[in-house]
């Protein structure tokens, strides 16, 4: 008896040290990889996305001890960037840097080359923020409220730019004009980048996004801001109101970014570059830079990030399914 309890001891001690010298290798090679850690973005340059991932590049590269690379590859409301980072190899080399869309799109794209919940694992949901209703400086009001009494009048003349059909900028934007009572012509666009420069071009009257993207066109006053979606004014703009204060209490609505690997990613690895994007994030530097840009730093985990896309998937299939939109291409 003693015999075989000793073996079944020296087997599992043996199992056990294989396993923790596989892991150790994983991270090893992870940190030692000569290769530069790619960010994928799914939107041009210039949008909340783009911003966030621009803001920690240097910073990161420091921490790992090696080149962090930022390729953009807009198209199909990020399906195009989300399936490379899909397929590209669980190495820890490759990540996806996405928003709320990745959440949203299994909602309104049933046919996606890509399992959503299966094919990615959590880094870190990096930051949270509402979204700025901002505006061509000819359109009429000062404010939402202001805005929705002149769409009142004019049923149809105004349109607003999204980052995409099913985006969530999309789905704030239809649950006010529900509340309101008004039309306002949706116009998608492959990214914050192109919103913009349809707002400030008049090609469209207004588009929801984050403050950081909107910041400089604001301050040089291309764009005027209506309103704020959070629950909160937000510090940079203490005169711009609410969507809650301009007459819709209750209402919020904050988009968010967070860093994906690919599924099979060995789990230290991905441990290993959630503590390097925690400890970017929490940099006094790097947080005061994205808070200016209206952005709330959350530095989670990989689990923690994997619940909020569901609960946020959650939410939106509810709302789609309660107002019929039809968000089809």
């Amino acid at each position: 008896m003693r015999s075989k309890f000793s073996f079944i001891s020296k087997l599992f001690l043996s199992g056990l040290t294989f396993c923790l010298t596989i892991c150790a290798l994983s991270t090893s090679s992870y940190a030692q990889s000569d290769k530069p850690l790619t960010l994928i973005v799914p939107f041009p340059p210039g949008g909340s996305t783009d911003i966030t991932a621009r803001t920690i590049q240097s910073k990161l590269s420091e921490r790992i001890g090696r080149p962090v690379v930022i390729e953009n590859r807009p198209g199909a409301a990020s399906q195009i960037a989300t399936q490379y980072v899909a397929r590209s190899a669980p190495d820890g080399n490759t990540l996806l840097i996405s928003f709320d869309n990745h959440s949203i799109n299994p909602i309104v794209k049933p046919k996606l080359p890509y399992d959503t919940f299966k094919d990615f694992a959590g880094v870190s949901l990096l930051v949270r923020f509402p979204l700025v209703i901002a505006a061509n400086p000819s359109v009429p009001g000062n404010n939402l409220a202001e805005f929705i009494a002149a769409a009142k009048k004019k049923p149809g003349l105004y349109s607003y730019a999204s980052t995409g059909m099913g985006s969530l900028n999309q789905l704030a934007m239809e649950d006010i004009k529900r509340k309101a009572g008004i039309f306002v012509l949706h116009v998608p666009y492959s990214g914050g980048g192109p919103a913009i420069a349809a707002v400030v071009g008049n090609t469209a009257s207004l588009t929801l996004l984050s403050y950081a993207a909107l910041k400089g066109q604001i301050q040089a006053d291309k764009l005027k801001a209506l309103a704020v979606t959070g629950a909160q004014r937000l510090p940079e703009l203490p005169k711009v109101p609410t969507v809650a204060e301009s007459g819709y209490p209750g209402f919020e609505a904050y988009s968010w970014i967070g860093a994906f690997a690919p599924a099979d990613t060995p789990a230290p690895i991905v441990k290993k570059l959630t503590a390097d994007f925690q400890a970017v994030l929490n940099d006094p530097e790097i947080k005061t830079k994205l808070t200016q840009g209206g952005f709330d730093v959350q530095a989670s985990d990989g689990p923690t990030l994997d619940k909020h896309v569901r609960r946020d998937h959650d939410r939106w299939q509810q709302f789609i399914k309660n107002t019929q939109l039809n968000l089809e291409d």
